[in-house]
């Protein structure tokens, strides 16, 4: 990857204190359209997938859902993927219902001859049995813009609302661990860490509530990593993470927080950190590049809070935080250099 020595030079600082970024991600995205390379923009990519998960999601629940502004995938292209399946799926279930009553006929066709002496079943004409009919149109995706895991789940969530399944583990999990999985695999070292954390601190709250509730952790957790397996079968206290997860203890004395938005603000803070931590010594490569916009994304998500929930927020979050922020950061990094 090339180094980006003025456009990194120029970038405004950036501290993780809830007001508004000094550019949006908007603004950001199209100052690096002028600077980094073809191959560089598709690592990029991979986070607005994030958005077009989310609009997959929203597109199946409902039809006239208003995309959300960041992704690449247009709603046509999200509507042609879930037309086909949909249509696909129809006409299976309308020769499944056609071969079973087929059978039906069939087997009182033989019922109704077998009741007839013998003259009576060779001079009666006989009724022709009904043939059945097999499905020979599947739906392909040609569409090389959306991942392979669209159609996956595509296919999933509509045969299950269709069999009115009970579902445990909520979709937006469900999808959201396809997509890190997808991201792992097809980017560089340090997105795949990113990823891999995301997937990992959602995974260890979910354990951790689990637990707590007395759930069965196997029906809630998400993804195939050996961390993900780990946290479904552990019987230990750390659920064998202590060692080998650097940050997992911070994650599960912020999972301890009994206010949502503040655990969120640590959440964030702790993936501020990360980040300053893994790109100390790559100032201007492409992964600081990255690594700022997903700052300017945390920055955003809190600056646009609703104006009145915004400051009680704030006022809940900021104040306990001045006490106990140093420390809880001191020793974020403590973990991560052992």
């Amino acid at each position: 990857m090339s180094k980006y020595y003025y456009l990194v030079a120029g970038l405004p600082n950036l501290t993780f204190d809830g007001f508004k970024p000094p550019l949006t991600v908007l603004e950001f995205k199209k100052e690096l359209a002028k600077h980094i390379t073809k191959a560089d923009a598709r690592l990029l990519e991979l986070l607005q997938l994030k958005t077009d998960t989310e609009n997959l999601l929203e597109q199946l629940r409902k039809p006239d859902y208003e995309m959300k502004d960041g992704g690449r995938i247009t709603a046509d292209e999200l509507a042609v993927l879930v037309s086909g399946v949909q249509t696909e799926y129809r006409c299976k279930k309308e020769i499944e219902e056609y071969n079973k009553e087929a059978v039906e006929y069939n087997n009182a066709l033989i019922e109704e001859y077998s009741k007839l002496d013998y003259y009576d079943s060779i001079y009666l004409k006989k009724k022709p049995k009904r043939k059945s009919k097999r499905f020979k149109k599947p739906f392909k995706n040609k569409n090389k813009r959306l991942p392979a895991y669209f159609e996956k789940f595509t296919r999933l969530y509509l045969t299950s609302i269709e069999n009115e399944d009970v579902i445990t583990i909520p979709w937006e999990d469900r999808l959201l661990a396809m997509y890190y999985e997808y991201a792992m695999k097809r980017s560089n070292s340090f997105l795949s860490a990113w990823f891999e954390l995301n997937l990992n601190i959602n995974n260890i709250y979910t354990a951790l509530t689990c637990r707590k509730y007395k759930f069965d952790r196997a029906n809630y957790i998400v993804g195939s990593t050996d961390t993900s397996n780990k946290l479904r079968t552990s019987t230990a206290r750390d659920f064998d993470l202590g060692e080998s997860l650097k940050y997992y203890i911070s994650v599960s004395r912020i999972a301890e927080d009994p206010e949502i938005q503040q655990r969120e603000w640590r959440t964030d803070q702790l993936k501020w950190e990360w980040l300053d931590e893994q790109l100390f010594p790559q100032v201007f490569d492409m992964e600081n590049v990255i690594a700022y916009q997903l700052k300017i994304e945390m920055q955003e998500h809190w600056a646009t809070l609703d104006k009145v929930e915004g400051e009680k927020a704030f006022r809940q979050i900021v104040g306990p935080l001045k006490k106990s922020g140093t420390h809880i950061l001191e020793e974020f990094k403590r973990n991560n250099k052992k």
